[in-house]
């Protein structure tokens, strides 16, 4: 189900925002979601050469084994 979001724009961010949208003939809000979902997909997410590099660590991956142990269990300071 969509939501409702309330947004507050300076009007040279509004109107830049709207020149945009008008040029690619959509509303606003959708300009809106598909430039913040390209935002977090781009810098929210490891891309796939990160990956290969973080499965192949080997003393990585034992150091994340064990973190995620002892968080399991509890043992340790989280800070």
């Amino acid at each position: 189900m969509s939501k409702t979001l309330t947004l507050r724009l300076d009007e040279p961010v509004y109107q830049l925002f709207k020149t945009v949208a008008e040029r690619e003939n959509r509303p606003i809000s959708n300009f809106i979601e598909t430039a913040v979902m390209r935002f977090v997909q781009e810098h929210g997410t490891v891309d796939e050469f990160e990956m290969v590099e973080i499965r192949g660590n080997a003393e990585l991956n034992r150091s994340l084994k064990r973190g995620h142990l002892d968080a399991k269990n509890r043992r340790g300071a989280f800070v």
